[in-house]
């Protein structure tokens, strides 16, 4: 028997100026002023659709051929959703003024958006101005904006009002990084990147990774599946990444700015032989309470090219930071909100990066997928079943996982897979025995979120031009950057190295630990050998 329960709070929530419920996230306790200023603010579901949700996730699964993995470029940003913006403003206006003008215009954007959409239609979307502001304050001051999107859904994260915005209203350059290639197969990272530059003209394209297999133990090159990296304890700059960045802001600032330091920099990281563990080390320039006050931008003022890096939570913007350093200088966390204001730091004298806080732009990506691009907590979700629904009918959980029904039937529900999953992990509640099916599915969530269990969206046309994507001239340059070949891996002395990042456990964390008390179950043979997926490491589930 299954036990499902869920994380406590008011049924009402909390009603914002525009009259919407709205579901407060990582609140923090306290009475501090602004304790909880930049917390996440989402729109409260109804109880109502919460329970339709799971009866659906009761359903036999439906397996969704590959071919319908391809996205339209219409689906998640349709033309009519804009994102808000700070509203126009003049010097003889009050500080006071300036925040009721603001507040104004912020709780009719909300009514508007509510008025042509209806809420079962709209993802979640953030909904706390203060966090609006970080973004205002960054794409003002900055020279050039650098949008990070996750390579696995980058359709979903790409918000095509924010593109015309900067490119038409501010004309400023745009650079679109596609992060996280190490999670992709190199085919489809080059078929994304040539759609976005079809698509978009004016956007220059790059991809990253900040785990390339240099940073990394035992890499991998293993396409899809069930994904167990660890990451080394201290990271080297991602230099190749790191280079195509430099190129593209040569070509943008044609001279106007002295890079030479960068360039000196990814040169001698290009050249070096690694024997110990020096790197370069940035002045991180970080405030307590950032200032999103308008900003007149000037032009590489002062000599400086300020690039400003934006995008949803949990596509690696910080992580990139860090590794475009060589060094940790911004803290990460898979938890959506980590960040809680921008952020400057000093790349070289002459450019300075500027960290947005992850924000979630309104769209219509189905909620379930939202989940599992990490643009919601996993531990605060009331109804986590749909999401595993989603993500077993593309990808087959029960061969993957070796998974066996808690029935011994032939068909498979969400629910059916979190059993499994529950009985195979020792997953049982403290006091009654009984399936934890809420705890497995968060565990899986946290799987799927730190890349272990992988799926990969695709652009349209993908599956019928597989071949040519396959055989392309650019393939290497792709594979470059993921730098996937164990040759240059193995000459690191893997004792040197030990995991203290806090996102260690994406794509990084050492997964040896055997887990305590009831889980070590969980360890039990599967098919005459023992279930290598026993000792994955154990998330806080609440």
């Amino acid at each position: 028997m299954r036990h499902v329960r869920s994380v406590h709070e008011s049924e009402d929530g909390e009603s914002d100026g525009s009259g919407i419920k709205v579901h407060k996230i990582n609140q923090q306790p306290g009475k501090g002023k602004n304790l909880n200023r930049y917390a996440i603010h989402f729109q409260q579901e109804t109880k109502e659709g919460i329970e339709a949700q799971k009866e659906l996730a009761r359903k036999q699964l439906v397996h969704i051929p590959e071919n319908e993995l391809e996205v339209e470029r219409s689906l998640p940003f349709p033309a009519e959703l804009d994102f808000p913006k700070r509203p126009p403003w003049d010097s003889s206006m009050s500080a006071a003024d300036l925040e009721t003008n603001e507040h104004e215009y912020f709780d009719g954007y909300l009514k508007n958006v509510q008025k042509k959409f209806p809420a079962s239609e709209l993802s979640y979307f953030e909904m706390n101005i203060e966090t609006w502001r970080q973004l205002w304050r960054v794409l003002e001051m900055s020279d050039i904006v650098l949008f990070i999107v996750d390579i696995r859904f980058p359709i979903y994260l790409f918000p095509p009002s924010l593109y015309e915005f900067v490119i038409k209203t501010l004309k400023k350059d745009m650079i679109l990084v596609l992060n996280k290639i190490d999670l992709a197969p190199a085919p489809l990272v080059l078929a994304w990147k040539h759609y976005f530059k079809n698509a978009y003209p004016e956007l220059q394209v790059l991809t990253f990774t900040a785990y390339p297999g240099y940073n990394l133990r035992d890499p991998s090159d293993k396409e899809g599946g069930l994904q167990v990296r660890r990451r080394r304890g201290k990271m080297r700059m991602a230099a190749e990444g790191a280079e195509q960045l430099l190129n593209a802001c040569e070509n943008i600032v044609s001279g106007q700015v002295d890079l030479s330091s960068w360039h000196k920099k990814v040169a001698e990281e290009l050249n070096t032989v690694y024997e110990d563990d020096n790197l370069i080390v940035g002045k991180t320039l970080e405030t307590t309470e950032a200032d999103t006050s308008y900003h007149d931008h000037k032009k590489f003022s002062d000599g400086i090219l300020t690039i400003g890096c934006v995008g949803q939570p949990n596509v690696g913007k910080s992580s990139l930071m860090n590794a475009i350093m060589g060094k940790k200088v911004v803290s990460v966390s898979r938890t959506p909100g980590h960040t809680k204001y921008f952020q400057t730091i000093f790349l070289t004298p002459t450019v300075k990066l500027c960290d947005c806080p992850g924000l979630v732009f309104p769209s219509k990506v189905p909620k379930p997928l939202q989940v599992l691009m990490g643009s919601f907590p996993i531990a605060q979700l009331r109804e986590p079943f749909s999401s595993i629904q989603f993500l077993a009918e593309r990808l087959d959980l029960v061969k993957l996982l070796k998974l066996h029904h808690a029935d011994n039937e032939d068909t498979w529900s969400a629910f059916d897979i979190c059993d499994a999953w529950a009985k195979q992990r020792g997953f049982f509640t403290a006091k009654a025995a009984r399936l934890d099916s809420y705890r497995s599915a968060n565990h899986l969530l946290r799987m799927a979120l730190d890349g272990k269990i992988c799926l990969c969206l695709y652009p349209p046309n993908y599956t019928a031009e597989k071949e040519m994507w396959l055989s392309h001239s650019e393939l290497d340059g792709i594979k470059k950057v993921q730098a996937k070949s164990t040759d240059e891996a193995g000459t690191y002395e893997e004792e040197n190295y030990s995991t203290d990042d806090d996102e260690s456990a994406s794509r990084g964390q050492d997964s040896q630990s055997q887990d305590a008390g009831s889980e070590s179950s969980g360890s039990e043979e599967i098919s005459g050998s023992k279930n290598k997926f026993a000792n994955l490491p154990e998330d806080e589930c609440t």
